[in-house]
Order: structure tokens, then sequence, then C-alpha cells
């Protein structure tokens, strides 16, 4: 039985172990990445000798030991077939289904499952915690670098509670940022151009993703799975909005200003998928200055801080636990001022009282990405999950928008308005939309990205015209 030495585990090279490493392993030394194992250079003038070094540096692998007879149950169960690489020499196990893995880790596929996950979903089960977002390809012996396994209600709570506090965060950055380029003090968005007054946000959000989405994200997950859900799936999850972003082309379309709805979504989806690259690059490049700075991997100057145990878990889950119950408690003592003066500041804090509800069904239809359509699991590729999310928040924000047009009351708009912009406003997402479309325009397939874009927009742009720009039309509402 041979032992094979599998790359799996943040290790950098400037680590006093590296030399050590490099003497005891025996060849070959494999490097896992995106689902690949790719054989070590047997000599230093090989042009692909700095692969492994590149990848320990960017903390995306490490060290594990398994023997070929486990080895070889794992991949072989799941129906690969291996294929050599004549230009690398590199061997690579392929599913039957060949779903390209992107080198960000947006999409992962894991031998046993089979399964491509989106970067804040939950992953199945069998892979890992089912509320983990880890998007590195895992194995089975990951549970094992978790001190204490925690009860499924306190797992189910502690991960609520984070995205509920994280996504009212994010609705008010987002209501701070639509205030502060909107017209009332820089005046460069509005909801007369194509520079809507969700484009900031959105753009935000999508650099952001780039941070603690992509890059930072396996060592946020190092200290909390938990607080990774809450960054991602609920802070820049709320911070981004597609069906106000859908929402504001309708608006134009009922004007008649065709081209500026073109032009708006284009504009839109390039801005939005720069700012992920941009976000991508700068993190790299900060993350590789704290490394040559400290001598050591990111995720070890973290262990003080991880959450692995019961008591940590209890700790952190009483102080969100708080924090949810004082934000809600605020909201709602202003929210009832600021109503009872019809105020127009109303609609914020009912947006932050509703406002998880959204992040909460959103993160259940995450569950969705990856599994395809039907038993034989059609089109894994595609999200289905976040195009529900983003789908079915547009259709009833439409809806909304022409209630308020047939009821023209202050107290409708209020409550409307509210609904709109908390729990409809986290329900759909861009961060996550755009980050699954970088990850597929940078694929052996971009074009998938280009028709998941297209799906999503033409999808949810045009029942939004059946559902608010007909009847505006037709019933001829201001």
């Amino acid at each position: 039985m041979e032992n094979i030495s599998v790359l799996t585990s943040p290790l950098p090279p400037s680590s006093p172990l590296w030399p050590l490493l490099k003497t005891k392993l025996a060849n070959p030394i494999h490097c896992f990445e995106s689902g690949h194992l790719l054989p070590r250079p047997q000599t230093h003038s090989h042009p692909k000798r700095n692969k492994v070094q590149r990848l320990w540096r960017e903390g995306t692998v490490g060290l594990m030991t398994l023997n070929s007879d486990e080895v070889g149950r794992r991949y072989r169960g799941s129906g690969s077939s291996q294929q050599q690489d004549s230009e690398s020499g590199s061997i690579r196990l392929l599913p039957s289904e060949d779903i390209q893995l992107q080198s960000y880790g947006f999409w992962c596929r894991d031998p046993v499952t089979s399964t491509a996950i989106s970067p804040v979903s939950p992953l199945p089960e069998e892979i890992v915690s089912p509320l983990s977002t880890d998007a590195v390809v895992c194995h089975e012996d990951k549970k094992q670098e978790t001190t204490t396994k925690l009860p499924k209600l306190l797992e189910y709570a502690s991960c609520m509670t984070h995205l509920a506090v994280f996504g009212i965060l994010g609705v008010l950055t987002r209501y701070l940022l639509q205030k502060l380029f909107g017209p009332g003090v820089v005046g460069v968005t509005s909801n007369q151009t194509i520079l809507y007054l969700d484009l900031p946000s959105n753009m935000v959000g999508s650099f952001l993703m780039g941070w603690f989405g992509v890059v930072f994200k396996g060592d946020i997950s190092y200290v909390s799975d938990h607080l990774a859900i809450g960054l991602t799936t609920g802070y820049l999850g709320s911070l981004t909005t597609f069906s106000g972003w859908n929402q504001k082309m309708l608006e134009l379309s009922v004007e008649g200003h065709w081209v500026f709805v073109l032009l708006g979504f284009l504009i839109g989806l390039f801005l939005a998928a720069y700012s992920i690259i941009v976000g991508v690059e700068t993190a790299k490049g900060f993350r590789l200055l704290l490394e040559r700075s400290s001598g050591f991997g990111i995720t070890s100057s973290g262990t003080s801080w991880r959450v692995d145990s019961h008591k940590r878990h209890l700790v952190v889950l009483a102080v969100f636990s708080l924090m949810l119950v004082s934000l809600w408690s605020v909201s709602g003592v202003l929210l009832r001022e600021e109503f009872s003066s019809d105020s127009s500041e109303a609609q914020l804090w009912l947006a932050c009282i509703v406002g998880p509800l959204g992040v909460w069904i959103r993160w259940f239809l995450a569950r969705l990405n990856g599994r395809g359509l039907g038993r034989m699991g059609l089109l894994k590729w595609f999200p289905f999950g976040t195009l529900i999310a983003n789908v079915s928040a547009a259709c009833v924000m439409a809806a909304l928008s022409t209630v308020k047009k047939e009821v023209g009351t202050k107290t409708c708009d209020i409550v409307a308005t509210g609904i709109q912009f908390g729990l409809l406003g986290c329900l759909s997402t861009v961060s996550t939309f755009i980050a699954e479309f970088n990850a597929m325009r940078e694929s052996k397939y971009p074009w998938r990205a280009y028709t998941y874009a297209m799906v999503t927009i033409c999808t949810s742009f045009g029942l939004g015209t059946l559902i608010y720009s007909v009847p505006v039309w037709t019933k001829g509402y201001k």
C-alpha cells in the first residue's frame, strides 16, 4: 500500500517547516487545486516548478497523507476518468460530466458527491458542516480538524443570528450609500439616469466579495464558519440588491427610455464584474504583503480567535443574539416614532425589521445551487437557487410598485417601500450573482456566464414588465 501526500491546507513557504517538508516527502508530491492532482516537477528547471510555492503563498493548499487505496476509493467512486495533460505532465481526475472548476474556488466538485457548489451556499452534510461556506474542494477528513461537533439546533441558531445581524448592517450600509451618492449629497446617482441609486452599493459589495468571499474566505472560515456566512451571505448579499436594479430599469422603460434601460443593464453588469476582479487582485496583493511581513501564514495568526469549542460558540451566539434583539428593538422604536409623524425615514427602520427574513430565505434557496434539474441533475453548473431568489424578489418588488401606484397613500408607500428595501433587497443579491458570473466567465466555458446573466436579467425584466409596466401603461398611472 503506497502513501500519497496530498496538499490540502495552508502552509507558507516562509515557514521553517518548508525545507524539512521538501526533503522528507517522497515523490510524487501532489497539489490539489480545484480538483486537479498536479505532480511536483522532478527538476528545479521545470517550467512548472513554482506552481506549488505559488499556491502555498496564496494559502490554498497544505498537506494531508492518504494511502493509495483510500485515494482510489474516493476517485473511482465518483465515476472519474484519468486524463494525462501532455503540456504540463499532470494527472487530472475529471468527472464524467465536465464541469469546469474555477481557480478562485467559487465552484467546487467533491469526489464523493460530485456536486457544484456556490460560494455562499451551505455545502452538503457529507462534505463538511451543512452551514459551511468553504468553497475549496473538501474531504471527509476535514471533519477531524474541528475539535467539537455542535448540536444541529445550536449550529442553525448561530448561523441564523449571524445572517440576521449582518443582514441588517447590510441594509443600513446600502441606505447610507444611496444617500451619499444620491441627489442630496454627491449627486452621482438618481432615479432618472442609467446610474441608478443602488449602483454604488452593488459595486462596493462586489469589490468586498473579492476580499471576504474569495481571497480571505478560507482564513475567515478557519476562525468561524458562521462568521464567513454572515459576511458573505448576510452582509454582502444584503448590501447589494438585484431587485432594486431591475426595478429602476423598469421605471425607465415605462417612461420610454429604452436606450437607458439597455445601457443601465450593461453598465451595471460591467462595473460589478470589474469591481470583484479589482477586489480579488487587491486582496491578493494585501495578503502577500501580510505574509511577507509576518513570515507565517495568516491562518496561523488567528488560532487564538478560532471559535472551536462549545463554550466559545455559546458566547458568540449570546453576543449576536443580544445584538439582534438590540437592533430590532431600536428599529421598532424608531419606526413607531417616524411612522406616527408620516416621515419617509420610517421605511428604513421597517426594512431593518423585515430584512433578516429575506436573508434567511436566500440562504435556504442557495441549497439549490449545483443540484441541477430532476433526478438526472441536469445543468448542475447553473445556480438555480440564486436565480430563483433574484427573479422572485424582482417580481414581488414590481408587484408592490404597482400596488403603490394603485393605492397612492402615504402609509402604503412607507410600508411597501420598507418591504421592498428590506425584505426584497436582502432576498436578491448582486454580489453572489456577479461572483458566479465571474467564475463562469473565467472557466473553460465562458459562454455559461453570459447565458446565466441573460437568463437572470431577461426573465426578471420580462416578468417585471408584465407585472409593473403593462398596468402603468394601460391604466395611465403617473
